[in-house]
C-alpha cells in the first residue's frame, strides 16, 4: 500500500557539468517518491533521467558532474550534507540501484555468487562463509534464477542477458533497501524476458514494501509497472502525475508525441508522428489498410523472388574440454522467399538465429548445408571475387552505428570509401557530390561530410549508417536491430526514413528485430524464429491477428501496451 508520507524528497535540483561553463543538464527538478510506490521516469537520451538517479546515489562526481543547487532528503537524511563515508552506509542498505547493462556492471573475472557475497560482507556481519553463501543462493532463488546453486559458481559470460539482470536485482535487494532505482533495466532484453523482469520487480516490491524509481525511454514498459509517471525533456520535468492520467490524457505536446511515436499494434499509419510533427502541427494520420498492402503483394508474387533461402543449416563446433566437442545448430532447415520491393520481418528472442541468418545471406558466414539464391544464382557457391561483387547489391545497417564507423574517418570519407572501391562516379569530385546528395536524402546537412562520428547523436549516426548502406544503390538491405537502441521519437524518424527510401528507390528489406510491434509496422510478411527454426511465417497483419503457434502468441502477449 502506498503511503502518503514521502520516502524521498527532491527539491529544485539543478545539475551542471563540473567545468567553467557550468552547462545545466537538469534544471530545477522537484518531485517526491512515496513509501510503497513505483515512480516511472520517462524521457529520451539526454533528458536527465540517469543524471537524476546518480545524484540520488551520490555518484555524480564519477561522471564529471555536480549539484549546483537544490536538496535531496531520504528518510531523515539530507543526502547532500553527508560525508562520503556516511553515504556508503546508505548505498546498498537504504538506496540501491540496478544499472542498464549488467555485463559492464558485473566483474567478468569473478563468479556471480562471490560478487554478491562481497557486497553483503560490506554491509553485514556473518558468522561463516557457508552462512553468507546460503543467503546468496536464497536470493538467487528469490529472483527466480534456474538452478541457483549452479549459478553461484558461474561467471557472468556463462549466463543469458535476463539471468545477468536477475543477478543485478539479487545484489540490489540483498540488504533490503527502502528505495530501489532501476535505470533502464529491461532496454536490451527480449520482450518476453522484459515481461518476466517487470513481473519480478513488481512481485518483490509488493513482498518487501520498498519503493522503486523505474527509469526508461519506453512508455509501454513504464505504463505496465508504474503508479505515477514523471516525464523529462532536455533536463526539465515537463509533466508528472498518475500513470493513467498521463497516458490517457497527456497535457504536454512532448508527452503526446512520445505516446504517438510508438508503432501501434492495432493499425498501421502511413507515417509515424515525430515530436517535430507535433510541434509544427503536421501529423499525418493516414492509415494504410490491409487491403492496400495485400493488393501490392499480389503484384509482387506474380514475379520471381529476389532472394530464396532453401533448407539452410548452420552448425558451430563447441569444445567441451580437451578431447570432447559438440555441435550447436544455429539454423535448422530454414526456407523462405523475399520479393523485390517488400519488407520481410525476422523476429524472435536472442539466440534464435536471426543475425546468423542475416550473416549467411550476406556471405559473412558460410552455411553448413542448403542453398541461398539471389536473382536465381546460388550465392553459397560464389568465390571471393564474386562475393565481393555481390556486396554492392546486398548491404547491411548495423544495430550500433558508432562501433561500425571508423572514428578516424570523417562521415563523408566513410560513405565515399565503398564508392571508391566500386568506382561509383567518374572521379573523386563526383563521388563527393554524390555523398553530399545522399547525406541530404537521409536528413543531414552538407557540413556533416567534414565531421567525425563522435560529433553526432545516436539518431544522426543511424542516419549515417543508412547513408553508407544506400551509397552503392543496393537491391537488398538487411536491417539488423537497427532501431532497437534508439529513443522512441528518434526510432520513429528512422523508420519513416527507411519507408521513404524504400518507396523512392524500390529497396527490399530484411528487417531483423526482437520488437514485434516495430516489425509488424515495417513488414509485409513476418517470420518468427525460435531456436534456429522457423516457428511461423505469414502475412504481417494476419499473423499478428491470428497467430497459430503458442510461441508467437507468447511474443505478442509480452508486448507492453
Amino acid at each position: 500500500m502506498i503511503s502518503t508520507k514521502p520516502l524521498l524528497v527532491v527539491k529544485d535540483l539543478t545539475i551542471v557539468v563540473d567545468s567553467l561553463e557550468e552547462k545545466e543538464i537538469v534544471r530545477h527538478s522537484t518531485f517526491n517518491v512515496y513509501r510503497g510506490e513505483i515512480l516511472g521516469i520517462v524521457g529520451e537520451s539526454g533528458s536527465g533521467k540517469s543524471m537524476t538517479s546518480l545524484a540520488i546515489m551520490g555518484l555524480l562526481s564519477k561522471s564529471g558532474l555536480r549539484i549546483k543547487s537544490g536538496s535531496i532528503r531520504f528518510e531523515d537524511h539530507d543526502l547532500l550534507e553527508l560525508t562520503e563515508l556516511a553515504y556508503q552506509g546508505i548505498r546498498g542498505n537504504g538506496i540501491s540501484m540496478i544499472f542498464q547493462e549488467p555485463m559492464t556492471a558485473l566483474n567478468p573475472t569473478m563468479r556471480c555468487g562471490e560478487q554478491v557475497v562481497e557486497m553483503l560482507k560490506t554491509h553485514q556481519v556473518f558468522s561463516s562463509h557457508e552462512v553468507i553463501k546460503n543467503q546468496v543462493i536464497s536470493l538467487f532463488d528469490k529472483v527466480k534464477l534456474p538452478e541457483p546453486e549452479g549459478v553461484f559458481n558461474k561467471y557472468p559470460h556463462q549466463l543469458s542477458g535476463g539471468q545477468k539482470q536477475r543477478i543485478m536485482i539479487a545484489m540490489a535487494i540483498a540488504c533490503k533497501p527502502s528505495l530501489l532505482i532501476a535505470d533502464e533495466p529491461t532496454t536490451a532484453l527480449d520482450v518476453t524476458v522484459q515481461k518476466d523482469i517487470i513481473a519480478l520487480l513488481k512481485e518483490l516490491q509488493e513482498e518487501t514494501g520498498m519503493s522503486i524509481i523505474f527509469i526508461s525511454h519506453d512508455l509501454g514498459v513504464i505504463s505496465s509497472i508504474a503508479d505515477r509517471v514523471l516525464v523529462m525533456y532536455k533536463g526539465n520535468i515537463v509533466e508528472q502525475g498518475d500513470v493513467n492520467d498521463i497516458f490517457n490524457n497527456p497535457k504536454e505536446v512532448y508527452t503526446q508525441a512520445l505516446i504517438a511515436s510508438r508503432p501501434s499494434t492495432d493499425f498501421r499509419l502511413k507515417q509515424l508522428p515525430t515530436i517535430t510533427d507535433f510541434l509544427n502541427d503536421t501529423v499525418d494520420s493516414t492509415i494504410i489498410s490491409v487491403e492496400e498492402r495485400r493488393s501490392f503483394h499480389k503484384e509482387l508474387y506474380s514475379e520471381k523472388p529476389l532472394l530464396e533461402v532453401r533448407q539452410v543449416y548452420k552448425d558451430y563446433l563447441i569444445k567441451q574440454g580437451f578431447f570432447k566437442s559438440g555441435v550447436f545448430r544455429a539454423l535448422n532447415n530454414v526456407s523462405f522467399a523475399v520479393y523485390e520491393g517488400e519488407t520481410l520481418g525476422l523476429v524472435g528472442e536472442s539466440g534464435c538465429g536471426k543475425s546468423t541468418l542475416g550473416n549467411a545471406i550476406l556471405q559473412l558466414d558460410k552455411v553448413s548445408k542448403g542453398e541461398i539464391f539471389y536473382k536465381g544464382t546460388d550465392i553459397t557457391k560464389l568465390n571471393k571475387s564474386e562475393v565481393r561483387k555481390l556486396r554492392r547489391e546486398i548491404q547491411i545497417i548495423f544495430q550500433d552505428p558508432y562501433s561500425s564507423l571508423n572514428p578516424r574517418l570523417t562521415v563523408g570519407e566513410a560513405i565515399k570509401e565503398p564508392m571508391d572501391v566500386y568506382k561509383v562516379g567518374r572521379n573523386s569530385k563526383e563521388r563527393k557530390a554524390l555523398v553530399i546528395d545522399i547525406l541530404k536524402r537521409v536528413g543531414l546537412e552538407e557540413d556533416a561530410y567534414q565531421k567525425y562520428p563522435h560529433e553526432f547523436s545516436g539518431g544522426q549516426r543511424q542516419r549515417i549508417g543508412i547513408a553508407r548502406a544506400i551509397a552503392l544503390n543496393p537491391k537488398l538491405i538487411i536491417c539488423d536491430e537497427s532501431v532497437s537502441a534508439l529513443d522512441i521519437s528518434v526510432q520513429a524518424q528512422v523508420l519513416n526514413l527507411l519507408n521513404e527510401l524504400k518507396d523512392k528507390f524500390k529497396f527490399t528489406y530484411i528487417f531483423i528485430s526482437h520488437d514485434l510491434a516495430v516489425v509488424k509496422y515495417m513488414s509485409d510478411q513476418i517470420i518468427v524464429m525460435n531456436k534456429g527454426k522457423i516457428e511461423e511465417h505469414g502475412e504481417a497483419d494476419a499473423l499478428y491477428a491470428n497467430a497459430l503457434k503458442e510461441y508467437t502468441r507468447k511474443l505478442i502477449q509480452a508486448i507492453p501496451k
